[in-house]
């Protein structure tokens, strides 16, 4: 890990790594509601997605300024970013383009991450991605934050529930094997209501997507009331995934819930980078920002 900072307001503290500007942990008292990264699963714990969301096909687009290679998520989790404030209860981090990022992704840009504290149990998260090239910037964006589930022992995954504010009907998109989503292959998880039981088995093709998801809101709880709520007005989707078992088979123990700006490369796409599903656009010298909120129970 590189360096890692933590803040606090009262009894909540959130620890964030310069590598990558990820968040590490989140506790409320002595509750750690964010995975703890166990390579055995997965080593990440959530991960900053930029450029990118998901995959390009075979991992290429062409832009107007040229070739893009990325890998999953894009490649600003890849590099040390660096911290250019810090209240106590709030730090941003920095992220400058430079001569071998542009070898990935063609352009300049400046990427600030803010973690900020709020109220009794809030953590916001909030991306300001600023156009430091003389061109459009076509970006994506997004986050990738795991929670542990069970949070609290005694509990079992399948205790666990995602909630929503009102009933609805949830569908997804297929995801082809190398990533891509796939509109042609539409799946229905719940019909007419406000809550989706979790199950390992709704992960065995790695994640489902909504868009359109009531109030923006997706609460994750279990029996005992603990749990997390994100807020994600900024962010028309939301991914939500988990591992598959361990190589012993053991369960995985997390959930990611992920709000984006964008998603993978859809198969009815075309390569053509500023044509992908979500978009977003800064003109030279314009910051654009977008924010979600977890809350913690």
């Amino acid at each position: 890990m590189a360096d890692i900072t933590t803040i606090s307001r009262g009894g909540l503290e959130a620890s964030i790594d310069a590598q990558g500007a990820q968040l590490r942990s989140l506790k409320l008292g002595s509750i750690e509601y964010l995975w703890q990264a166990d390579a055995k699963w997965w080593p990440r714990s959530a991960p900053i997605l930029f450029p990118i969301v998901g995959n390009l096909r075979d991992g290429f687009a062409m832009s107007a300024e040229g070739e893009c290679h990325m890998g999953r998520h894009g490649i600003a989790r890849n590099y040390e970013h660096e911290v250019i404030e810090n209240t106590g209860s709030s730090v941003t981090f920095r992220l400058d383009s430079t001569p071998e990022m542009r070898a990935s992704y063609p352009y300049d840009f400046r990427l600030e991450m803010t973690y900020a504290l709020e109220g009794e149990g809030t953590l916001r998260q909030t991306f300001s991605v600023t156009n430091t090239g003389k061109i459009d910037l076509p970006f994506f964006l997004g986050g990738h934050p795991a929670f542990n589930v069970p949070v609290v022992e005694g509990e079992a995954f399948e205790d666990y529930s995602l909630k929503f504010t009102r009933p609805w009907t949830g569908t997804t998109p297929g995801l082809t094997s190398d990533g891509l989503q796939d509109y042609a292959h539409m799946t229905t998880l719940f019909e007419d209501s406000d809550t989706l039981p979790l199950r390992h088995s709704l992960f065995d093709d790695d994640s489902f997507m909504f868009t359109n998801v009531p109030d923006d809101t997706i609460t994750m709880v279990g029996p005992s009331g603990h749990g997390v709520r994100v807020d994600f007005p900024d962010f028309p989707y939301i991914g939500i995934w988990s591992a598959l078992p361990a190589a012993d088979g053991t369960p995985t123990p997390f959930v990611a819930l992920e709000p984006w700006c964008g998603t993978a490369t859809r198969t009815d796409e075309d390569d053509t980078f500023e044509l992908k599903q979500g978009l977003l656009m800064a003109a030279p010298g314009e910051t654009v920002r977008r924010a979600f909120a977890i809350t913690v129970m």
